[in-house]
């Protein structure tokens, strides 16, 4: 079976993705991961740019991989310098790494416009840097910046500078479209013509700024390339990078080449989720193979097609990539979605009984007021054991009042006062808080506390507000969704009104009520 190597530089390309800022700690997380992961390479970024990088460099030579192999990035030397005296290089040296990834301009536009020197230094600085670090006892790869519109541009300089690297004793030359403007059609034409010529590994390293960053990489490699360069999720800078979590799925299980070792696929979804819970970047739901949202399946017909036959709507098994199958509850999806839903919390449910068209009708009315259950899969939940009296009130709400106080220039104040009748008690307790709907929360959890303590393992992860009919101005509804955590678990409920206060509310409730039915709490 073909091998495809995968060069991941999540912490190098990656980390110049805006909003991502990687501690030390952080890279040697990651690094540690596709470690485990089965990635072949892991560039952990430029140690002669910043200390950080250097420190990290140094810590991680201390370390053994099982499987991957740790490189370090640099560019050519200086103009008018030795490669031998070049600071940058120095610290490639210093950086006690055995692989460097050297990058090198292609394009004669840059050569002339940014490095400012002739066309013959340039290819002077590629060799004189290759051969130098190469004659240090290191593995050289060679990243050609700007590749395809070099090619494109000034063919035969092009060439010229892949000939120079190979002469110098790289062991890869890796073709990047550095702007991501290339076409699919493109890419695979242009490494088609290039692969005999390249004596040596032949890499891909795509950007996404056309979105086409994925497709051109899988292009690459039917076209002959050997080697991928990407990121987990894409991070990068602008639009990112070529995703590897698609890309090694498709090596996989769509061009049937070996990529990852097989047992590892289904590591895909965590590694996917670790990087960017540590990136500090939210999860795309519809991220392809990993998503929550990558096997969900809402319409009514999809899910009852789905149910005899899950390849009438899905590409591959989800478990394969460690994601899951999941069927959402909506107006869409009819009774089929309501019974699959059921049968997970154990109500018996078909689809002749009249409990099942009640449950139904009343989905569809409250999402027709703006109720969002898919995203809300908690109060759902809770709205099919009211339905069915299968529920359980923990408190009762006897009334609350809220002070919201600025005085001059000074900071705004937020006062909750609340009453609760819990297990016969009447609780009357007052909290202050950031904003309203903190105080408020402070408040019924100060009221709660003492009768359900489990509740202190329980905090708000996430709380976001959407209005519904912007045209009616102030007055429009608005819906609330609050994301929940204790230490098992997470989990989303919902409230729609148009006072934002009593939607925060409605979500409030099902989030304390879905945690005390969790725990099993009398």
């Amino acid at each position: 079976m073909r091998k495809i190597d995968i060069y991941d530089t999540t912490l190098r390309d990656g980390s110049q993705g805006e909003g991502i800022s990687y501690s030390v700690s952080d890279k040697m997380r990651i690094a540690e991961e596709l470690d485990l992961l089965g990635v072949d390479y892991v560039e952990g970024g430029w140690p002669g740019s910043n200390p950080k990088d250097m420190e990290f460099f140094l810590k991680m030579s201390k370390k053994n991989f099982k499987k991957a192999s740790l490189t370090a990035f640099s560019m050519t030397r200086r103009p008018n310098i030795k490669a031998s005296q070049d600071a940058n290089i120095k610290s490639l040296i210093k950086s006690r790494v055995k692989i460097i990834t050297i990058v090198g301009k292609t394009w004669d536009l840059h050569v002339a416009d940014v490095l400012k020197v002739s066309l013959d230094e340039n290819l002077e600085m590629i060799k004189d840097t290759v051969s130098f670090l190469v004659s240090s006892g290191l593995t050289v790869f060679y990243d050609a910046e700007h590749f395809f519109d070099a090619y494109k541009a000034n063919k035969e300089y092009a060439l010229k500078t892949i000939a120079c690297c190979q002469e110098a004793g790289a062991k890869a030359v890796v073709l990047c479209d550095t702007n991501g403007g290339t076409l699919t059609s493109e890419i695979f034409r242009i490494i088609s013509q290039i692969r005999p010529l390249v004596k040596v590994s032949l890499g891909i390293h795509c950007h996404n700024d056309c979105g086409l960053a994925v497709a051109n990489t899988i292009a690459a490699i039917e076209a002959g390339a050997d080697m991928v360069q990407g990121t987990i999720n894409g991070y990068g800078e602008r639009c990112g990078n070529a995703d590897l979590i698609p890309v090694i799925a498709n090596i996989r299980i769509k061009l049937g080449l070996k990529a990852l070792d097989e047992d590892k696929l289904k590591e895909l979804t965590k590694i996917s989720h670790f990087v960017s819970e540590i990136s500090n970047m939210k999860q795309r739901d519809d991220q392809p193979f990993v998503g929550a949202s990558a096997f969900a399946h809402k319409g009514g017909m999809h899910i009852n097609a789905v149910i005899k036959n899950p390849l009438a709507y899905e590409h591959c098994e989800p478990g394969i990539v460690g994601n899951r199958r999941r069927f959402l509850v909506s107006e869409l999806g009819g009774k089929t979605g309501i019974l699959l839903r059921a049968k997970d919390l154990d109500f018996d449910l078909s689809k002749e009984n009249p409990q099942t068209q009640k449950i139904l009708k009343l989905i569809q009315n409250l999402e027709h007021q703006g109720y969002h259950f898919e995203a809300a899969e908690a109060s759902f939940e809770l709205l099919m054991k009211r339905a069915l009296k299968k529920y359980k009130k923990f408190f009762e709400l006897q009334g609350f009042r809220i002070v919201i106080e600025k005085i001059s220039d000074k900071k705004i104040t937020s006062e909750a006062i609340i009453k609760l009748k819990v297990k016969g008690k009447l609780e009357h307790t007052a909290a202050e808080g950031d904003g309203p709907v903190n105080a408020l929360d402070n408040a019924v959890r100060k009221a709660l506390k003492d009768f359900y303590p489990t509740l202190s393992k329980m905090h708000l992860a996430d709380f976001k507000v959407r209005v519904l009919d912007e045209n009616a101005g102030t007055a429009a509804k608005v819906r609330v969704l609050i994301q929940s955590q204790d230490e098992k678990d997470d989990w989303n409920t919902i409230g729609v009104h148009e006072n934002i206060i009593e939607a925060s509310w409605q979500a409030m409730v099902d989030s304390i009520e879905y945690k005390l039915l969790k725990d099993k709490v009398s």
